[in-house]
């Protein structure tokens, strides 16, 4: 799908973010110290595609500023690509909480839906939604 008029911040595909997300998630569970950066092979078995197609994703990345992609092909974010995959997951994560906290949504098809509107809400609609969420007594994880 094509993506058109889409919110201020949303410069890359539902796909590059997705493959963006997935290193930043994967770069915080590596927060001991011993690893730099993320191999390539873990974003593939976590979003369940093929290393081509992480080797693709990573290109245009690599291209839009978002990574780089070290020695021995440990991959790491830009402080850009950091900024940005910051912001798609703490959207998954609010919205995830909203429709199993307010909607009863059960747990796994919560979490398949909020990756799919992530993508698509502006910065504004979610500073009001963590807002909302946040009277509400909605704890986001």
């Amino acid at each position: 799908m094509a993506r058109v008029d889409l919110p201020q911040g949303h410069g890359l595909s539902m796909a590059s973010e997705d493959y963006l997300e997935s290193i930043y998630r994967l770069s915080q569970e590596a927060q001991d110290g011993t690893t730099l950066g993320v191999r390539s092979v873990d974003v593939a078995e976590q979003l369940g595609v093929s290393k081509a197609s992480v080797s693709k994703a990573l290109s245009t990345l690599k291209d839009a500023g978002m990574v780089e992609q070290m020695r021995y092909g440990r991959v790491s974010l830009t402080d850009e690509g950091k900024e940005y995959a910051q912001r798609v997951w703490a959207a998954h994560r609010v919205l995830r909480a909203f429709l199993i906290g307010e909607l009863g949504v059960e747990a796994d098809v919560a979490d398949e839906e909020a990756c799919l509107i992530e993508h698509y809400i502006s910065d504004d609609t979610m500073a009001r939604w963590c807002d909302y969420l946040e009277r509400q007594g909605i704890a986001v994880e």
